[in-house]
Formats: structure tokens, C-alpha cells, sequence
């Protein structure tokens, strides 16, 4: 574990840098100790960091460095897989719908029909909320379906777009500007529910 300072009142908590579960899974761990400090202001997980802000009035980066390091020393940070919930999303999977699910296929010299089962065959795990409210970053896809993004973004993506980018997976919570290849659509619609750690499953319908 790595503490640094970022910003006058700021600090991050380094575990690793892979995206690794069991690396998430002390993420969590470590977040449900700092979340519970009075002396914390705002606390944000992801894949392998923690930033957690303070107000420099009262707290100095040499208090808040103490801080953490006295209280995940107390108790003990579990590197064990974590157990959020678990989500099963309803998916599309058509042409229709799935703008770039031939794009996907021709890159890695599958079927469309391949594409479809090797995406909802995993099991994903999110490792991180942003870019929007409720863009939960799901890792990892298949690797035989992985695909970089787009050359040139799309103004416009439609929401419940489920779509992929490299070895990550997403879908969008709202109409957005994007560049990840499009695979798939959802009607699901509780993207404020996801949290850091939980699990999800596509389930193809239709």
C-alpha cells in the first residue's frame, strides 16, 4: 500500500496497478474502514486507488497519511474477491441494436453468434463508477473479443447501450457521446444501484 498527495487536500491510496479482484477486493475493504472517519470529506474507490479529500484548514497531508496508515493497520485489509451484489442485465444482441457487434467479430475473426456467447458467458465485476453517473466500468471481457475503441467517437449513443473497449465492457447510463463499439442494448435502468464491487451477468433476450 502507497499513500501520496495529490492535491493540497488530497490523497491516494495505491494497491496495485492491475485489475485484479483481489486488488479490489482490499479496495473495498480499505474504503469501508476510511468511509466511517469523521476527518474524511469525500472518499472515492476504484480499480486499485482510493482518493480520499480532507480539509486542509483542520488536517494536514502529514495528519491524514498518519491517519490512514494507523487505521487500516488496526484492522485487517481483506485481499479476498469481494462481495458486492449482483446484477443480471437483460441484453440485445442484434444488428439493430449492437451497432458494432460486426465490427467486434470481423477485428477478432469470430462469428457474430461467438461474439454473443463469449460476452455473456463472464461474469464482470465493476471496478470503477465515472465519466458519467452510473458508467459502471466492468472488467474483464474475453479476450478473444477485444476490441479498441472507435477511431472517430459517435456524437450520440443511445442510452442502454451495452458496449466494449478493449478487454472492459459498459453500459451507458444516458444519451452520450462515446467511442466504445456497441454490441448490444438493454432496457435496465437502475444505474444509480451500481456500486464499485458489484457483480454483473448479461442475460441475452430477444
Amino acid at each position: 500500500m502507497r499513500v501520496r498527495a495529490v492535491s493540497v487536500d488530497a490523497l491516494l491510496i495505491s494497491f496495485g496497478k492491475e485489475i485484479d479482484p483481489h486488488i479490489l477486493g482490499m479496495v473495498r475493504s480499505a474504503y469501508s474502514i476510511l468511509k466511517e472517519c469523521e476527518e474524511v470529506r469525500n472518499i472515492t474507490p476504484s480499480y486499485s486507488t482510493i482518493l480520499v479529500e480532507y480539509d486542509l484548514r483542520r488536517y494536514s497531508h502529514e495528519d491524514m497519511t498518519s491517519l490512514i496508515e494507523r487505521k487500516l493497520a488496526e484492522v485487517q485489509v481483506n485481499s479476498a474477491e469481494p462481495q458486492g451484489r449482483h446484477f443480471r442485465i437483460p441484453a440485445r444482441y442484434d444488428r439493430d441494436a449492437g451497432w458494432d457487434i460486426e465490427r467486434v467479430a470481423l477485428y477478432n475473426g469470430l462469428s457474430i453468434e461467438e461474439v454473443i456467447e463469449l460476452h455473456s458467458s463472464m461474469i464482470y465485476r465493476v471496478y470503477a463508477i465515472g465519466f458519467m453517473a452510473g458508467f459502471g466500468y466492468l472488467a474483464r471481457n474475453d479476450p478473444r473479443i477485444a476490441t479498441p475503441r472507435l477511431e472517430t467517437p459517435r456524437t450520440k449513443v443511445p442510452k442502454g447501450s451495452i458496449a466494449i473497449a478493449n478487454e472492459q465492457s459498459a453500459i451507458y447510463p444516458g444519451d452520450s457521446a462515446g467511442g466504445w463499439n456497441i454490441i448490444a442494448r438493454t432496457s435496465w435502468d437502475s444505474f444509480d444501484e451500481l456500486r464499485v464491487g458489484d457483480s454483473v451477468e448479461f442475460v441475452r433476450v430477444g
